[in-house]
């Protein structure tokens, strides 16, 4: 298993992860798992054309309804904790011949929540036989 870090800057900002990921693919095919180990921030695939991080960034916002929440540690941060939950905090993709198989606009990306933070993430190539 391979372990990197992803520096991120802001509160909440999209972070484009392919590049990376690719540069540390093995050659043949199988399968990419990667995972963030931290509970606010999250890993899915997206278009980024230009603002569309913004609008995802606006969207997770207005999905989360404002309660009263009862975490001990810091109730500010809990919607950051459910978006994660809900976004997901892996991901598997195909691969072949060291590049990821992603669709002609798809990248892979980090959503940081509750930023700026050191994400640790951890990727497994499962080969194919």
């Amino acid at each position: 298993m391979k372990k990197f870090a992803v520096a991120t800057h802001r509160k909440r900002e999209i972070v484009d992860i392919t590049d990376q990921v690719e540069g540390m693919l093995p050659e043949g095919s199988g399968i990419c798992c990667l995972n963030v180990l931290h509970t606010t921030a999250a890993l899915t695939t997206a278009d980024l054309d230009p603002g569309t991080d913004l609008d995802m960034l606006d969207a997770f916002e207005a999905i989360m309804p404002k309660l009263h929440y009862r975490h001990p540690h810091n109730p500010e941060h809990v919607p950051d904790h459910i978006l994660s939950s809900l976004i997901g905090t892996t991901l598997m993709l195909p691969a072949q011949e060291g590049s990821l198989v992603l669709g002609t606009w798809q990248r892979v990306i980090l959503v940081e929540l509750d930023g700026p933070r050191r994400r640790e993430l951890t990727m497994e190539f499962l080969k194919s036989s």
